[in-house]
């Protein structure tokens, strides 16, 4: 195997690497905003673990988070938790940071 061959296989791992970590990030942020936002609906124990699976599920109907942000919102204005759009895609976005920062100490 050529030099060039070795980097090229190099630089393939180290994406492979990097994407399967930014889904473990995304997976946990979704899973962090379930508990967030199924804090503010007021539920708890189980409740509050199922729903934030539920969270997680949303994410996989398209590519991208408006499914996560449309499944929040929508269950937010059902419950009545006033939270405006600017601060659920906040939310999201400093829990994607976080999440981030768990999976990259974990390995």
């Amino acid at each position: 195997m050529s030099t060039f061959d070795e980097r090229e296989k190099g630089f393939e791992n180290k994406f492979a690497h990097e994407q399967q970590m930014e889904f473990k990030a995304h997976a946990r942020r979704n899973k962090l905003l379930g508990l967030w936002a199924a804090e503010l609906m007021g539920l708890g124990g189980e409740q509050a673990d199922a729903y934030a699976k539920a969270v997680i599920k949303a994410d996989l109907e398209e590519a991208g988070d408006a499914d996560v942000f449309r499944k929040i919102r929508k269950d937010f204005d059902e419950h009545g938790v006033q939270q405006s759009d600017h601060q659920i895609r906040r939310r999201m976005d400093e829990l994607l940071e976080e999440a981030r920062r768990q999976v990259k100490q974990e390995g």
